[in-house]
């Protein structure tokens, strides 16, 4: 299953408290104070891994707790600090406390430190002075950070496929990687985003998402919503595949203005992206005839292509290649 929202309440160990001891050992008069400081709590991290794929751990078991601090005892002795608890989350991952973002786990290993434990209260040996020379007190540890956090993954991919259902994505993403998505002949296919490596040649390569179908009023919940769109929010070149024989009645290039509409409603900067527009499925005998109609209501270059015959892909990836570069 693909969670890629989860809110999470984690408390950080409290401090152990310090303590009230005096040396008794025999032949040692007035021995004086010799409680130790208690072990400072464990802190709460999060860290970035590509082992992890998803945020659904997150979204079964959302409470964690950090180990406490132990006591200090007699003699000196200080408590044993508690173990720091490391989450790990996916690569991609923004961490909001509030509506402040306190990090954005990118990379590999990356980590940000989510919760503070408390400090380790200190003996009464720590409190001996020239007024006080018999303390009688130590003092307590410190309370572990308790805060809820709330995680959103955004997948980590330099292209971004978009498009009404049924345009062909998940079929293109399977002939340019090695990616195996869910392709079938009805709408809606894809329930989740995909991702798959493009390598041009033993050094180059880049990273593709495919985002679930948009359709008009996505924003307004219609279809599967808006909700997949944050995962192109990262990219930086969009693939705007448009099915060159319409979809329910609609034209391609209707379905190419609604799909737009859609992306400035969840966010303009998306509009502001880089784009190469993409007319699909131009195996289809009536291609020709709707192309040169798709290309003279817009104003952009139009790469049309077929991923059936594979007609047109070597361009689109070179124009993609082009568009990263720059």
């Amino acid at each position: 299953m693909f969670i890629d929202q989860a809110k999470i309440f984690i408390q950080a160990g409290n401090g152990g408290n310090g303590c009230v001891s005096f040396r008794r050992e025999k032949f040692v008069p007035r021995g004086g104070p010799d409680g130790g400081d208690g072990g400072k709590g464990g802190n709460i991290l999060l860290v970035a891994s590509s082992s992890i794929k998803t945020l659904l751990d997150f979204s079964r078991q959302p409470h964690y707790r950090a180990q406490k601090g132990t006591h200090g005892s007699g003699n000196n002795r200080f408590g044993k600090a508690g173990a720091d608890l490391i989450l790990k989350v996916p690569c991609g991952t923004l961490v909001y406390k509030g509506e402040e973002v306190i990090g954005d786990l990118v990379d590999d290993g990356q980590s940000v430190v989510v919760a503070r434990g408390g400090r380790g209260g200190r003996g009464n040996a720590k409190f001996k002075s020239r007024r006080e020379r018999v303390p009688r007190f130590a003092e307590e540890g410190g309370v572990g950070e308790t805060v809820t956090l709330k995680l959103e993954l955004k997948l980590i991919a330099q292209v971004g496929l978009l498009g009404y259902p049924n345009a062909g994505k998940s079929t293109l993403l399977s002939v340019i990687s090695s990616a195996r998505p869910k392709i079938a002949d009805y709408p809606f296919t894809t329930l989740a985003p995909n991702l798959g490596v493009v390598r041009l040649s033993e050094d180059e390569s880049f990273i593709v998402a495919d985002i679930p179908g948009l359709i008009a009023d996505a924003h307004k919940g219609k279809g599967l919503g808006d909700q997949f769109l944050r995962h192109i929010e990262r990219t930086e070149v969009l693939v705007h595949l448009v099915d060159i024989q319409g979809y329910a009645g609609a034209s391609p290039f209707d379905n190419y203005i609604a799909t737009s509409k859609e992306l400035k409603a969840f966010s303009p900067q998306l509009l502001k992206k880089p784009q190469i527009v993409v007319a699909n499925k131009m195996d289809i005998p009536s291609a020709s005839t709707e192309l040169k109609k798709f290309r003279s209501r817009i104003k952009k270059k139009v790469y049309p292509i077929s991923s059936l015959t594979r007609e047109g892909i070597k361009e689109l990836l070179q124009a993609i290649r082009r568009k990263l570069k720059k």
